[in-house]
């Protein structure tokens, strides 16, 4: 099923108060995510990926800027915005099909649309048999199935997806990807992916979004333009990997130049002498 929603953030800023002071977490993000697409975001730890999540989905509303979805502003959450964590988060005394029936608790399906539409997800992301089982009799790529099923299962227009592979092994993850990527042509639903894992996003998105930490910000967005099912191994799969791993090699000389500046301004206010260089020409000499 195709949706709709297209959602804009526009000149988003966000910072939180630490012992008093100001903690800028993210500055000046606007993106576009179109209907049906998926956006993959990655970005080093700190840089602000899964805050900008938690703006989405309506978890936090303390920012400046706009985060519109059909070109309304989103406030708090809604049925509209489903979200999958690293951590599965299933209720251990509930079996999967209780899991992904709570969903439905605040919808207006009467009881057989309920079981219906259960039944449907669990078959989407290939659980069947398993409907009476419980979370501890499966396994983790197992349990995250579950946990996409329970997020999908109101139709969102938007699924977030905050590393929801990262707990996994390899082989698993990979399993996981494709099983992501059936689910995400199947539905047409507008998916964004947060992780740290390049080949992932790249597997996964019509565009990557690359971010850079303190404050986070977008640095680059990289589209891919790759026909599905994607060849993790082939030319043109590796030149779009190579070109977003090129831009966290930018940012860790950026950081290096950075650290040098520092250092060599600590040294001249220490021994009273200063360069009439700049930083930057500093360090190229």
């Amino acid at each position: 099923m195709a949706h709709t929603g297209t959602l804009q953030i526009q000149h988003l800023s966000k910072q939180y108060e630490v012992q008093g002071d100001p903690l800028p977490v993210l500055q000046d993000i606007t993106l576009t995510v179109n209907p049906g697409e998926f956006v993959s975001i990655v970005g080093s730890s700190g840089c602000g990926k899964s805050t900008l999540l938690r703006l989405i989905v309506g978890l936090e509303d303390d920012y400046q800027g706009e985060v519109l979805l059909d070109g309304e502003r989103i406030v708090g959450t809604s049925l509209d915005r489903g979200i999958v964590f690293q951590e599965h988060r299933l209720f251990p005394w509930l079996t999967v099909e209780q899991n992904i029936g709570l969903g439905l608790l605040n919808g207006q399906l009467n009881e057989k649309q309920k079981a219906d539409t259960v039944r449907e997800h669990i078959a989407l992301v290939g659980l069947e048999g398993f409907e009476t089982a419980w979370p501890h009799q499966l396994s983790g790529g197992m349990s995250q199935r579950v946990a996409i099923a329970r997020a999908l299962v109101n139709r969102p227009e938007v699924l977030l997806l905050d590393e929801p592979f990262g707990a996994l092994d390899a082989l698993t993850r990979a399993h996981l990807q494709q099983e992501l990527h059936r689910i995400w042509q199947t539905e047409g639903i507008t998916m964004i992916l947060v992780t740290h894992d390049v080949e992932e996003a790249v597997y996964l998105g019509d565009k990557v979004v690359v971010m850079e930490p303190r404050p986070g910000r977008i640095r680059r967005i990289v589209p891919v333009a790759l026909d599905h099912p994607r060849d993790r191994v082939g030319l043109a799969f590796s030149r779009v990997k190579e070109d977003v791993l090129a831009e966290f090699a930018g940012e860790a000389e950026q950081a290096m130049r950075a650290r040098h500046a520092g250092r060599q301004d600590a040294d001249d206010e220490r021994t009273g002498t200063r360069s009439a260089l700049p930083a930057g020409l500093r360090f190229a000499l």
